[in-house]
């Protein structure tokens, strides 16, 4: 198979922990292995100021001279812009005024997630969107229901590109030493309002909650949810030992494209209570896993009848190796020569 130079322009990385970095993270590594050289531009190259309300994003400054370097330097045969922030534009700016070919990527419900922080409307996020990743050759989203929303709001060469777990990590690790009262109910990700956690916390049933992760939330709803684990931020071994010490994922969020956590949970083995929403729809439905429901309590006791085997065998389908596949037979339309 033909090697290639691959350039992705991304304003989310490590330090950060999200699903846009854990994607890209194991995009990498799987075309690495095929052989295929892979440069990066992140925020680790520029100057950075934190982003208003979500300080963990860095927000690149005075990069573009900096971006149009590296961009012609590296000459890829295959461009592609991973998020709309401030290196995304400039790289976006360069393609379109270089005639070079891109794809992007839509990975997060971004309009809605700023209409939660700024109340910006929703339909002026979405026109931004529209705005931005007009010009890519093709649109890379998470899920089927995800292309069919965004088809609906006039969104073009849309393609579904899927996500992987590490079966390596998750579901061969040993539980995590947790002294909790059963069922344990274990939510993980973001301790930020557009995650919906309240949800969750505010719910009385027999048992024990953890929640495993940081955020801009995460003093307030420690401190106001006493009788909760608070683990803070966890390594991705230490956070399959505690899925694998919990009964049920609880998954409240309305606003995810995917979820990631969800096939990391069910590679564990660990039912997982939602509601019908995209990403867990995408994930549950019509599987012998599906317990979602607009009532989330009622999801989570229906979550405790569901086989830790039903879990595994819905997470099997889910791979890096699949999710780098798709990508590169989609971006390899616009190699560059």
């Amino acid at each position: 198979m033909k090697s290639y130079k691959i350039l992705i322009v991304t304003d989310a990385w490590h330090p950060q922990v999200n699903g846009v970095v854990t994607t890209l993270s194991y995009l990498v590594e799987e075309l690495k292995k095929q052989n295929h050289e892979v440069f990066l531009i992140t925020p680790n190259d520029f100057i950075t100021i934190p982003c208003p309300t979500y300080p963990e994003i860095k927000l690149s400054i005075n990069a573009y001279p900096k971006v149009y370097k590296k961009i012609k330097e590296i000459n890829a045969h295959i461009v592609h812009i991973a998020t709309e922030g401030p290196l995304g534009f400039f790289a976006r700016r360069y393609c379109m005024k270089n005639n070079i070919k891109f794809t992007s990527s839509l990975h997060t419900k971004f309009a809605e997630y700023v209409n939660k922080r700024t109340h910006i409307p929703v339909g002026v996020g979405y026109s931004f969107l529209r705005y931005f990743h007009k010009p890519a050759n093709k649109i890379l989203v998470t899920t089927k229901n995800m292309e069919n929303e965004l088809t609906k709001r006039n969104f073009k060469n849309l393609v579904v590109w899927s996500r992987g777990v590490n079966r390596n990590i998750f579901g061969k690790v040993e539980k995590a030493n947790v002294s909790l009262p059963s069922p344990i109910y274990i939510y993980v990700g973001r301790v930020a309002i557009e995650k919906n956690i309240k949800a969750f916390l505010d719910i009385k049933i027999e048992g024990s909650k953890i929640v495993v992760g940081d955020g801009p939330q995460f003093n307030e709803l420690k401190k106001k949810y006493k009788d909760v684990l608070f683990t803070g931020m966890l390594k991705e071994k230490e956070v399959a030992s505690y899925l694998a010490a919990s009964d049920v994922f609880v998954f409240p969020s309305k606003t995810d494209t995917f979820g990631i956590v969800i096939i990391e949970a069910l590679a564990a083995g660990v039912p997982v209570a939602a509601y019908p929403v995209t990403g867990p729809l995408d994930i549950l439905q019509n599987t012998k896993a599906d317990c979602l429901d607009w009532d989330l309590k009622e999801s989570m006791k229906k979550a405790l009848n569901i086989k830790k085997e039903e879990c595994k065998e819905i997470a099997k389908q889910y791979t890096w190796e699949n999710c780098a596949k798709i990508f590169l037979q989609t971006a390899s339309v616009n190699l560059q020569f």
